[in-house]
């Protein structure tokens, strides 16, 4: 994972592998079949990777870092054991600080081309150790999951691609360079992107992401099937390969078992460990060796994997009922200015949006008169929900609205946007969700 401020705790073109997918029209979506269950990813396996990659450290330096050997030899040992497997393979490559990098996608054959369902993880370290928990961890559980498929010859209906992407620990260079140079329709053909990075810290926790709802309760259900409690990734939110693919309309989602946080007395109540230590004392340091790995939190993550590429590799699984879709990220309101909007991409529904649709709205503002409210659909239709008023001179809009939106398709970036038609109060867009 890459570094990042400290938050407080209460708060080029596309791969010609793309190229060669068929470009029809997406298929109607039909009722899933039956899902296949996940075999078990022998933890034996995982760590063998791990101690590939250490020894690759010890041979190059003491890292496996962007621009280093240590790097070019991590992508070259991932690559056979995938060419071995009978997996498409290609290397993608970019320039940061003055030095190539390197992207490795693995294309697994068949499935629907227009229904591709990633999973990845960063292969880099930084310069100051072998990075092994960070991410030997997720990249070595993303090989054995991929080898996996190959031992078990899946053939589900999406399409499965790998990714180990490079120059992570520089500022997601690698994952940012593959989402940018994909052509917008290959983008739109991605079903999910799972991102896994630090999966076997030391002083675990069990963190799921909670982006995209099909994918976070995916993962949720295979803790709870073990009767392990989950909590909201909030460390790494935005710190990882995830990000790019959410900022391009992606579904995303993905595992972490925590870095420099510390661990709560009530986190080790429920999962064990030690109270107030770092989950992985050893992060970004020369420390994060093999020693540095919880073998429980590494077994349970790899099988989580697993679990979620078989399930969702499946047929198309849609939101329950109630599912509640929202960004939490703050858009300034200018004042007396343009309309500014917060976009929420919409994925894995059928048909179109409900009649009833919820729009729930925070908005922090001083006098909440000023401001015009509208939802904007994925076709650009625009639904009011609040005008401004003189008279309203109320701080903040705080309400949940119902519109009839049946006549929209579901699936799409639908927005609010606000606008400030007065002069003298501020604000902001707080959150901002929607509930199917």
């Amino acid at each position: 994972m890459r570094p990042a401020r400290r938050r407080s705790l209460s708060a080029a073109a596309a791969l010609a592998v793309a190229a060669l997918l068929a470009t029809a029209a997406p298929a109607a979506q039909a009722a899933p079949r039956a899902v296949a269950v996940a075999p078990d990813i022998p933890l034996a396996n995982v760590k063998a990777h791990l101690t590939r990659l250490q020894s690759i450290a010890n041979a190059n330096g003491g890292n496996r870092a962007h621009g280093r050997a240590g790097y070019k030899a991590s992508v070259d040992y991932v690559k056979a054991e995938l060419d071995a497997a009978g997996y498409t393979t290609a290397l993608q490559q970019f320039t940061s600080g003055g030095a190539t990098g390197y992207n490795l996608i693995a294309d697994w054959p068949g499935g629907d081309p227009n229904q591709v369902l990633m999973a990845g993880s960063h292969l880099d370290s930084v310069t100051s150790g072998a990075g092994i928990n960070d991410n030997g961890s997720g990249s070595a559980a993303v090989l054995e999951t991929a080898l996996a498929v190959s031992r078990a010859q899946l053939a589900p209906d999406k399409h499965l691609r790998f990714a180990w992407w490079g120059a992570e620990e520089l500022g997601l260079v690698g994952s940012k360079y593959y989402v940018n140079n994909l052509a917008t329709a290959e983008r739109s053909k991605l079903s999910g992107y799972l991102n896994f990075d630090m999966i076997g810290s030391p002083n675990p926790g069990y963190f799921v992401y909670d982006d995209d709802p099909v994918i976070e309760q995916t993962f949720k259900d295979y803790y709870a099937g073990l009767s392990i409690p989950t909590e909201i990734e909030t460390e790494g939110d935005g710190r990882s390969d995830h990000a790019p693919f959410k900022s391009a309309g992606v579904p995303v989602g993905g595992l972490f078992s925590g870095a420099d946080y510390t661990k709560t007395s009530a986190q080790a109540q429920k999962w064990g460990g030690t109270a107030g230590q770092s989950f992985d004392r050893c992060y970004h340091s020369s420390c994060d060796t093999t020693a540095n790995i919880n073998d429980t939190a590494l077994d349970r993550n790899s099988d989580a994997v697993a679990h979620a590429v078989w399930t969702l590799s499946a047929g198309t699984v849609t939101p329950p009922a109630g599912t509640v879709f929202s960004n939490v990220a703050n858009v300034s309101v200018p004042d007396n200015g343009a309309a500014v909007t917060s976009s929420v991409p919409v994925t894995g529904r059928t048909g179109n949006a409900p009649s009833a649709l919820e729009v729930g709205v925070d908005i922090k503002h001083t006098y909440r008169g000023d401001l015009v409210v509208d939802l904007l659909a994925p076709d650009g239709t625009a639904y009011r929900l609040k005008n401004s008023s003189s008279s309203d001179s109320v701080d903040n809009v705080t309400a949940t609205y119902t519109v009839n939106a049946s006549s929209e398709t579901a699936n799409g970036t639908w927005k609010l946007q606000v606008r400030d038609v007065a002069a003298q109060d501020t604000g902001y867009i707080d959150s901002w969700q929607l509930t199917y």
